[in-house]
């Protein structure tokens, strides 16, 4: 059974991730409103009812934002650890949170959800991978560096959401404050061009079939900089470059290391919308 993901924004305005199989989905962070969710998961013709919970990686605003209203409109569990909760400050309903406990999978029908701690400014932050009958799709943003456990669990994965968030040249060419581009590049921040790069040249796998490179810095990097660095060393991998404004197509992420239009599902419509 295949994956279906796509990414409805990525960028610090918003994160929101959709993973999910023919009967099941979730959502790896809601950092846009519901309505916006709504609107694009429709353009897309994807189904919120196959949407049953959403996982959050940590507490800062753009991955957050959209939760209470989502969670409640539509009754999602919202798993989210008690320190990421209490450092969040955000309204769920208290029958809707559930917690997890780092590298113990979440089991929702036949999607395995799990959780690995990163390092990110953040009280409490973990990335995920989502499996389901061993297609892997990983979601790798907001981490200061390709630490063990990103490599390792980046190295399995058939597709994977990647940061790669500034060009070093253009952070400390910039007019960010000193401060501010130590935060970003110091360990526990963010993600280079550079960076990124290297982890998927050296651990990629030989069934990462989709690298989708996201939450992009809207000052400190370019798309078509982005794309033409990987591109040179894609090597059969298709490079998406996900955006801050608007959705990906719908990609289907198989175990034959093969893409798919999505011809074989009615509720999975791919469109082109770039």
């Amino acid at each position: 059974m295949p994956l279906y993901i796509t990414s409805l924004n990525s960028g610090s305005n918003g994160n929101c991730y959709y993973i999910g199989n023919e009967n099941e989905a979730v959502l790896i962070d809601a950092g846009i409103s519901c309505r916006e969710t709504e609107k694009r998961m429709k353009r897309l013709g994807l189904d919120m009812g196959l949407v049953k919970a959403i996982f959050v990686s940590h507490e800062h605003s753009d991955h957050i934002n959209g939760i209470p209203v989502l969670s409640k409109k539509f009754q999602l569990p919202v798993y989210i650890t008690d320190t990421t909760l209490r450092a969040a400050s955000i309204l769920v309903e208290e029958h809707l949170v559930q917690s997890f406990v780092p590298q113990q999978p979440v089991t929702i029908g036949n999607l395995m959800i799990t959780a690995f701690p990163k390092c990110h400014d953040a009280c409490d932050p973990h990335s995920f991978v989502v499996s389901s009958n061993g297609v892997k799709v990983g979601v790798f943003t907001d981490i200061g560096n390709s630490c063990t456990h990103v490599i390792r669990h980046f190295s399995q994965c058939h597709s994977v959401f990647l940061e790669a968030n500034y060009c070093e040249d253009m952070l400390a060419n910039g007019s960010y404050p000193y401060y501010l581009k130590k935060r970003i590049s110091g360990g526990n921040g963010h993600l280079s061009n550079v960076q990124a790069l290297e982890l998927f040249t050296q651990y990629r796998s030989k069934h990462l079939t989709h690298l989708i490179l996201s939450h992009l810095s809207k000052n400190n990097n370019s798309p078509e900089l982005v794309e033409q660095i990987f591109n040179k060393e894609a090597n059969g991998t298709t490079i998406v470059v996900a955006s801050r404004y608007h959705e990906t197509p719908v990609y289907c992420i198989t175990d034959e290391s093969e893409y798919l239009p999505k011809q074989a599902s009615a509720r999975h419509t791919q469109l082109s919308l770039f």
